[in-house]
């Protein structure tokens, strides 16, 4: 159960990475600072300012899309539109310039956030497990069942999936490209954020939380075929129980060498990821 909570949230974040790559080509390096950004700005409404559970979650949620929407006006589109692939260092430099300003206005101690559903663990197979580990892999899972099912039977998913598959047509047929992909990005950030949320009752909130949340997500991104949100999700199911077995068995001290050696060797075996096709190039 462990294993699947975070799994479930690998996978969440990473399909932020598959959706900006998908429709704009490009991804955003600061999703782990929005992971962080999330649980910050919820630990801030709920218990600094004593807001309601839902109004404290609704409004972090907006403010890690509006993040999203900044990073991408300012950090990618200058640089895309020029043909330029600058926007991978701009994206790694405003996470961490996000993640330098929570430092100095949040501080460096970790704090621990409300226990929503972490109260008490209930017994599931004889085994103790606190009911938010229960809920958080059914939130992911559903979160990306509904993905799907937007981008497909909405009209604005079908002018999301136009710009996938050719922008240049999308942009003949009316739709306005630099929306879409304003969006995109507006909505991997609230993903992220989401993530952040659910498992900051789990683990302390701080301002560099997101960093190794964010690797470990780019990497089931790139594992489950980056081009698959179906895969990318399976990848980070199986990373997560992978990652939870790995250190049951050897230890936390060996879980990051065991499960980075693993991705490499996957990723030579299968160099397009485990879900994901090799591109086809017409000549």
């Amino acid at each position: 159960m462990s294993g699947l909570c975070l799994g479930s949230m690998y996978g969440l974040i990473a399909l932020g990475f598959h959706m900006t790559y998908v429709v704009s080509n490009t991804v955003n390096f600061s999703q782990g600072s929005s992971v962080m950004l999330g649980a910050v700005l919820g630990y801030a409404f709920a218990v600094r300012l004593g807001w309601p559970l839902p109004l404290a979650f609704a409004c972090a949620l907006m403010a890690c899309a509006a993040f999203g929407l900044l990073v991408e006006r300012t950090l990618v589109r200058p640089f895309s539109s020029r043909g330029s692939n600058a926007w991978l260092m701009a994206t790694v430099a405003g996470g961490i310039v996000l993640d330098n300003v929570v430092l100095f206005t949040f501080g460096k101690e970790p704090r621990s956030f409300p226990s929503v559903l972490a109260l008490k663990p209930i017994e599931v197979f004889g085994a103790g497990v606190y009911p938010l580990q229960l809920v958080i892999p059914v939130v992911g899972i559903g979160l990306a069942a509904a993905l799907a099912i937007v981008t497909r039977r909405t009209r604005r998913g079908k002018a999301l999936l136009a710009v996938v598959q050719n922008t240049d047509a999308a942009r003949l047929m009316g739709i306005n490209v630099k929306r879409t992909i304003a969006v995109t990005y507006a909505l991997s950030t609230a993903l992220a954020g989401l993530a952040g949320l659910l498992i900051a009752p789990l683990f302390s909130v701080h301002s560099d939380m997101g960093t190794l949340f964010g690797i470990k997500a780019f990497a089931v991104a790139i594992l489950g075929g980056i081009t698959s949100a179906s895969g990318v999700m399976l990848a980070g199911l199986i990373y997560g129980i992978s990652e939870a077995l790995v250190t049951a068995l050897l230890g936390s001290s060996h879980t990051q060498i065991v499960m980075f050696s693993l991705v490499i060797a996957a990723l030579a075996l299968m160099p397009n990821g485990l879900f994901g096709r090799a591109p086809v190039k017409k000549v």
